[in-house]
């Protein structure tokens, strides 16, 4: 069953490099659960993740000529619907007070319930992390980037995102702290 799965996403992408309306309808709504769950990590709320959904399938659907069918598809969609968020969340990041902490020492780290976690359990919790904090913890955690990258797409120096990701991590566990206290 799965082989046919793939041939038909084959075939949609392949009518999509050719200009297709119908089979770019057919894109959006067979990926658009996944570029959603991308988005929500990324932005404030639901309006701004389908904004910024919308805005990576206009960029998927202009690109699309140029995409190498024997990569997958998956990750080039998962790049640009990362790269549209950040994109529309730089204006808020540089908004915040973005002092220079290239001189601010590491925070050690040991290991804590965070480990223990699954995706899900961390991802209600980074509600309470502050906005600069939660996008480098999904960049870094979730979606794999090291910070060299997060530095370039964020416009910030690599050792602030380190710092950012240490404070996101013991903002965490304080967070968790505080709801085994309440239900402990």
């Amino acid at each position: 069953m799965r082989p046919s799965h793939r041939i038909a996403e084959d075939e949609i992408i392949r009518q999509c490099k050719s200009g297709s309306l119908k089979y770019q309808e057919l894109l959006y709504k067979h990926f658009y659960g996944y570029a959603m769950g991308i988005g929500l990590r990324y932005c404030l709320n639901r309006d701004d993740a389908m904004e910024a959904v919308n805005d990576a399938f206009i960029k998927v659907f202009n690109a699309i000529k140029s995409f190498d069918t024997e990569k997958p598809f998956k990750a080039w969609l998962r790049a640009i619907v990362v790269n549209t968020a950040i994109d529309r969340r730089r204006k808020d990041l540089k908004l915040l007070q973005n002092t220079d902490l290239d001189d601010a020492g590491q925070l050690t780290l040991g290991v804590t319930v965070v480990d223990s976690l699954n995706a899900q359990d961390i991802l209600n919790l980074m509600q309470g992390l502050p906005t600069i904090q939660a996008t480098i913890f999904n960049l870094y955690e979730i979606d794999g980037y090291n910070h060299d990258e997060i530095s370039e797409m964020l416009n910030i120096p690599a050792s602030s995102s380190r710092v950012y990701l240490s404070r996101a991590k013991e903002k965490l566990r304080k967070i968790i702290k505080v709801e085994i206290t309440k239900h402990g």
